[in-house]
């Protein structure tokens, strides 16, 4: 058995699951491993410096998978922001069929994507962000729960409500993020209306995830509250282990007149990136999703992703089936 939905007719995949894009860890070696899986696999085109290494990138992926795989382009304010055209231009160029897309004001380049044939994923934390996507024309969006790594948005609504009101309200398909990792939650968001689950966290705790093994088995370790905001002063709110660092910048930020230069040192990019190659989980800021409190082990992409299909068939096709019973005509 499978399950089919309209996720995996459009991309062509075996399971209705992608691995959304994260920074210094959508590598080759990450995508292919989700793709050879028969999921969706997912290059983050920001942990390139260049566009051509990008190039690069996607071409050593072509060669480590003959699957589906797509390209994460996330729009993020930054003082010298960097070369999204190119970077789009590469990404087309290279014939990616399939882009995630995340951030502020990325109209102009969902066209560009649109123009030239390929299927546009966007990611939203709001039903209005979601509403604006779908009237630019993205095919698919995938719904961010208060849950998710990284940044929730500002509203604080879980994935339970948005869901179920995207159902309600979007016209094109959606798939649900944040909060999930397991047959349960893939279960539950096809009941909540969504066509499929879209995983960061719990790809980073896999075999082959880029990331140090003593990362990986702090994940195991943690727990649902092992997890903590920063940003919120900033209305850039994002999602990360609650580790030393973690906790100073929230000491910091509770001063009313906190400025981001107070913190800058702390949050610095280069130290988050040294977590995963060195190993040491206190060394930086490092993002991660409350699903971290059903991560207990440290799985192969293949094992993860054939799982999550198998727990979910079951609890469709028997606890679910089973509970609706005709009623006896008197």
């Amino acid at each position: 058995m499978a399950i089919k939905t309209k996720l995996t007719e459009m991309l062509g995949i075996e399971y209705p699951i992608v691995q959304g894009g994260m920074q210094y860890v959508g590598t080759a070696e990450m995508a292919s491993a989700v793709s050879n899986a028969g999921a969706l696999g997912i290059l983050t085109a920001l942990t390139q410096p260049t566009p051509d290494a990008l190039r690069n990138e996607i071409r050593r992926c072509r060669t480590m998978t003959n699957k589906p795989f797509g390209v994460n382009l996330t729009f993020l304010p930054a003082i010298t922001p960097p070369p999204y055209e190119e970077y789009t231009k590469a990404i087309i160029e290279e014939g990616i069929k399939v882009v995630e897309t995340a951030g502020n004001n990325p109209g102009k380049y969902i066209k560009m994507f649109k123009d030239a044939g390929v299927i546009v994923l966007h990611k939203c934390t709001a039903i209005r962000h979601a509403l604006s996507a779908q009237r630019l024309g993205v095919d698919v969006v995938s719904i961010d729960g208060f849950e998710c790594a990284g940044h929730p948005g500002e509203d604080d609504i879980g994935g339970l409500i948005l869901l179920a009101k995207s159902a309600k309200t979007l016209s094109i398909p959606y798939i649900a993020s944040g909060g999930m990792g397991d047959g349960r939650g893939l279960a539950a968001a096809l009941a909540l209306g969504a066509e499929g689950i879209n995983m960061g966290t719990r790809f980073m705790c896999t075999e082959e995830a880029p990331v140090h093994r003593n990362v990986k088995e702090a994940m195991v370790k943690a727990d649902e509250r092992s997890t903590t905001l920063v940003f919120r002063p900033f209305r850039n709110t994002s999602r990360i282990f609650k580790n030393s660092v973690a906790r100073e910048v929230n000491v910091r930020e509770r001063n009313p007149k906190v400025q981001f230069e107070d913190v800058r040192e702390l949050v610095a990019g280069a130290r988050g990136r040294q977590v995963y190659t060195t190993g040491d989980p206190e060394y930086g800021v490092w993002t991660a999703g409350q699903i971290l409190g059903l991560i207990d082990d440290i799985p192969t992409c293949k094992d993860l992703v054939h799982k999550i299909g198998a727990d979910a068939e079951e609890i469709i096709t028997q606890r679910l089936a089973g509970m609706v019973q005709k009623q006896s005509k008197l």
